[in-house]
């Protein structure tokens, strides 16, 4: 049981580092540092989109529902990393228990 905690635990801890690194590539493209039409960072842009907006988009939706126009802000991928650390801690806590 231990051995699936632990995968269930790398797999947020690299969803984690996911969402950072696509927030740091959006304020680079957003503030024209790199070229997202450059090939390669292109390929990595979209694949942080594709994992990153399934979790996104919902958190997206609820923040416009509840706030409005937030001026341009995007928390979500905020909210999303606090959800994750969250989970990741519950997760440690239940594997405390099961020992």
């Amino acid at each position: 049981m231990q051995s699936i905690f632990w995968l269930v635990d790398s797999l947020l801890s690299i969803y984690f580092w996911i969402l950072i690194l696509h927030v740091i590539l959006s304020w680079l493209a957003a503030f024209n540092v790199v070229n997202t039409r450059q090939p390669f960072v292109g390929q990595i842009g979209r694949f942080l989109w594709q994992v990153t907006e399934p979790v996104l988009a919902p958190i997206r939706q609820v923040l416009r529902r509840l706030f409005g126009d937030l001026g341009g802000i995007d928390l979500s991928p905020l909210i999303a990393l606090v959800l994750v650390a969250f989970a990741r801690r519950l997760l440690a806590e239940m594997a405390v228990s099961f020992r």
